[in-house]
């Protein structure tokens, strides 16, 4: 998922599931629907929907600086037959210098 390094006890992951096939559905699951159908043009009722986070997260050479992190979620939802992804970052939490990470060919998302 990422190139980060929680090894000095530093950043916090956690995760939510919601399970919404025959209950009511939070807030943030209509939330998640709207996005998925606003960007997909296509109606969606969520069964399914998982949100990982990972907050103030340093990069894998904290070792020697802990102080660039960055916060964001992943978002995967299913309706039981068509299954996305939201990758959400928050607006100026990237902290990390891409320049200095170990590896240079670097992405955000997923294939």
């Amino acid at each position: 998922w990422d190139n980060a390094d929680f090894s000095r006890g530093v950043g916090t992951t956690f995760y939510q599931e919601f399970s919404t096939l025959n209950t009511a559905k939070p807030p943030f699951v209509r939330d998640v629907e709207a996005k998925v159908q606003r960007y997909l043009r296509s109606s969606y009722s969520a069964a399914w929907t998982l949100k990982i986070t990972w907050e103030k997260a340093p990069v894998y050479t904290a070792r020697t600086d802990t102080r660039k992190t960055i916060t964001y979620q992943a978002v995967l939802t299913t309706d039981g037959f068509r299954s996305y992804i939201l990758m959400l970052y928050q607006d100026g939490g990237m902290q990390w210098d891409y320049t200095r990470l170990t590896s240079t060919n670097v992405l955000i998302g997923y294939s």
